[in-house]
């Protein structure tokens, strides 16, 4: 018998190499979706990118969509189970407007994806509640720190970014975008983020997408609610991308 058999049962007891298997199963159910996302700061947006995958022919294609308006500042991507999306993205906006309310300002990015990880981070501990099956960014325009992109995982660990991924090919769109981030010295336009985002999940998935392949969200400082870009715009940013090529 294998020195971690029986462990993978339990949500809250550490197996003798000191790992939590449930835990780690989260993370393999986040990606069993087989979706990637992509994360970007611009010098007075945030931009988010993930793929859209409507498994029939016959479902709406916006009732399958993974960004949600979280409040009127925060935008959510949210990468994994949709159920788990939903229920999640539900219990944050429960957790925003209890702050507005108790406080009278709205909820800042930093403080709904601590609180976010924290109730993650508690799943973890309890064996009646079993982990979100999920990673979610959060993104917003804070009115002091400027642009800000969280990233939460199902372990609850929670971090600000200047451009991440998540999802299948997380690892290599991280990479991409660090060498990216360097040739720009992170300032960029609202045009360039988005071309930039949009650049490293082809390049990643090794693929040419169509408008319709693809949800583009942004948050500026203009608007500071979620903006999710209609196709004609989107189209507009591949076509920007493929001429680069």
């Amino acid at each position: 018998m294998s020195r971690g058999s029986g462990f993978d049962r339990h949500i809250t007891v550490f197996s003798p190499d000191g790992r939590l298997y449930q835990v780690e199963y989260a993370f393999k159910a986040a990606k069993s979706a087989g979706l990637t996302s992509i994360g970007v700061r611009g010098s007075d947006c945030v931009v988010v990118c993930i793929e859209r995958k409507v498994p029939d022919k016959s479902i709406v294609p916006s009732s399958v969509s993974h960004l949600f308006s979280v409040s009127e500042r925060i935008g959510a991507c949210m990468t994994g189970l949709l159920p788990d999306s939903r229920a999640l993205v539900s219990r944050m906006r429960n957790e925003a407007s209890d702050f507005k309310f108790k406080n009278g300002y709205f909820c800042p990015v930093q403080v709904l994806a601590n609180r976010t990880g924290d109730l993650a981070q508690v799943y973890t501990q309890q064996a009646f509640m079993r982990p979100y099956g999920v990673i979610s960014m959060l993104f917003g325009i804070d009115d002091e720190l400027g642009p800000q992109l969280y990233k939460i995982d199902p372990a609850g660990m929670y971090q600000g970014f200047k451009a991440t991924a998540a999802g299948v090919k997380e690892q290599e769109a991280i990479n991409y975008l660090e060498k990216q981030w360097k040739k720009s010295s992170g300032n960029l336009s609202r045009n360039e983020a988005v071309e930039m985002a949009i650049e490293c999940l082809q390049n990643v998935m090794s693929q040419e997408y169509k408008a319709s392949d693809i949800e583009v969200g942004i948050i500026t400082s203009d608007s500071l609610g979620l903006k999710v870009l209609p196709d004609a715009e989107v189209e507009e940013r591949l076509n920007a991308v493929s001429s680069k090529d």
